[in-house]
């Protein structure tokens, strides 16, 4: 593929909204075009774009791969439909950008070496929004500094788990550059239980669950005389599509396996853990 060509992208779970989401900002940019999307509960053998035409739709990733030209294939699953997906598509020498979690730490590694033996690549990332990466990233910088800090995350009336992966690896993050944990206030009278929330590394994390709200997190550090606030909304599933797009060029200059869109914003250097 010469450089002037776009980047031919399958999306395995088409049908879902994420898919959807994923197939019309493919559509959208001009380095990429969607050219199949795969989904268990595929009806019909076409698929349509938004903002687009149609294209070849399969009920399984490795059926779609052997009737279509694909470059990349952008997966939005689950654990068990992330690793079908990245032995389907590295078996078949295409790319994968990830976003499913639940994968083992172990199976990521082997695919990881598979696909560098393929000469492809795999980008597994929690989290495409920009603005949740960044926050874990400034959280890193800014935690040695402080002595106290409260993460407060608010989701949706339907989420099933608090809190949620994305306030806990913020709040890792935040712990991750200091010598000991944080300092945290422990009440001598509890007219509540459970009114300060969990803690990790000393960090204290609270979940909001109600209608109206997709997700919020705001991680306030505190010190003497001063706070710090960091704060990320996501408004809807649009804010994904930057970093999967930045994903999906990226991976077409690798091999092997990338985890986490920190080293695909060069946030992180590849060679440190």
């Amino acid at each position: 593929m010469t450089t002037d060509q776009p980047i031919r992208v399958a999306v395995n779970g088409a049908l879902g909204r994420m898919g959807q989401t994923v197939l019309g900002a493919v559509e959208t940019d001009p380095a990429t075009i969607p050219v199949g999307g795969a989904d268990r509960a595929a009806s019909a053998d076409t698929v349509t774009v938004p903002g687009g035409g149609a294209v070849r739709l399969a009920p399984s990733l490795a059926g779609l791969l052997s009737t279509v030209d694909a470059d990349v294939v952008v997966d939005f699953s689950n654990g068990e439909g992330a690793v079908e997906a990245m032995e389907a598509a590295t078996s078949a020498g295409v790319r994968v950008v990830s976003g499913s979690t639940g994968v083992p730490a172990g199976e990521l590694e082997r695919l990881g070496a598979v696909a560098a033996e393929r000469g492809v690549a795999i980008i597994s990332a929690s989290n495409f929004a920009l603005g949740a990466v960044m926050m874990m990233y400034l959280a890193e910088i800014a935690g040695p500094h402080f002595q106290f800090a409260d993460l407060i995350e608010s989701h949706h009336e339907a989420k099933i788990d608090s809190p949620s992966g994305t306030a806990l690896s913020i709040a890792r993050s935040a712990r991750a550059g200091r010598d000991g944990d944080f300092s945290y206030n422990e009440p001598e009278t509890l007219t509540l239980d459970g009114v300060r929330g969990g803690l990790l590394g000393g960090v204290n994390v609270h979940s909001a669950r109600m209608p109206g709200r997709m997700a919020r997190h705001e991680l306030v550090f505190g010190t003497s005389g001063q706070t710090l606030a960091i704060v990320h909304d996501t408004i809807n599933r649009d804010c994904y599509m930057p970093g999967v797009l930045a994903a999906v060029k990226r991976v077409m200059t690798l091999t092997g396996l990338m985890v986490g869109l920190d080293q695909v914003l060069g946030l992180r250097d590849p060679a440190k853990p």
